[in-house]
């Protein structure tokens, strides 16, 4: 969940307050962790140079002020490179991404440079998700942008997950940038949940792969998936897991 301008250092008042609802022990444990994990936290901040996040514009044909500002949780240039390669190599149908934000702007004009797929998009802060629509039509683009609260529990997961609905029957890339680590550092492992919709060689991306809580995500993920193939990419500031569904 990142606006195209500043994006504050806490989560948005409707995630932190309104849906997410946290056990005692579950905020023990996101403040234990978060003294672990903080110079992990401190480079998710970074937003990639002007020289790359300049190559990205015009490779999406995109205006210079298109993207205002990366970092600050925004998605670093490096993600949004690599969703543009994804994107250019299978030309997805349906693209899903949870975190609406720059991502979905970067997803949108892939999409339209490139067979003209679809992209479904879920938040959990309201307000947010109005506004994406408007920022997306400043470059007569569109996507279907869905609030989704996160008001969910999962026996398998610590934290809260997101209330999808109208998820596509067929998921061709799954992008995984939310929930924001504030809900628990193992939150995203939930994401295993849209798994079996992933096509036969569909890819998903889950973004600051580095931090510790990701990685314990991604161990879970590669023990309980063996028809994925999972690779870490580190070239990025906040690290990148890729995993491939088996043809």
């Amino acid at each position: 969940m990142t606006t195209k301008l500043l994006t504050g250092l806490l989560a948005k008042p409707g995630e932190s307050a309104t849906d997410v609802r946290c056990t005692r022990g579950e905020r023990m444990f996101q403040i234990a962790f978060g003294a672990v994990q903080w110079p992990w936290l401190l480079r998710s901040l970074y937003g990639g140079t002007q020289a790359q996040k300049a190559a990205l514009l015009a490779r999406l044909g995109l205006e210079a002020d298109a993207l205002p500002h990366l970092g600050s949780w925004k998605a670093d240039t490096y993600l949004l490179h690599r969703i543009v390669d994804e994107i250019e190599t299978a030309q997805p149908a349906n693209v899903v991404e949870l975190g609406s934000g720059a991502t979905s702007l970067v997803i949108a004009q892939a999409l339209a440079q490139n067979g003209g797929g679809r992209l479904h998009s879920y938040d959990g802060h309201a307000p947010f998700v109005a506004a994406m629509d408007d920022w997306l039509a400043e470059h007569d683009l569109a996507a279907a942008f869905h609030h989704a609260p996160l008001v969910q529990r999962d026996v398998r997961w610590p934290g809260l997950w997101y209330a999808l609905t109208e998820v596509p029957g067929s998921i061709d890339l799954l992008v995984i940038d939310g929930p924001p680590w504030a809900v628990h550092p193992f939150a995203r492992g939930m994401a295993e949940r849209l798994f079996p919709l992933i096509a036969p060689g569909g890819t998903v991306l889950l973004d600051d792969a580095a931090r510790p809580g990701e990685r314990y995500v991604a161990q879970r993920w590669k023990k309980a998936w063996p028809d994925f193939t999972f690779s870490y990419e580190g070239a990025g500031t906040k690290g990148l897991l890729v995993g491939r569904r088996r043809l």
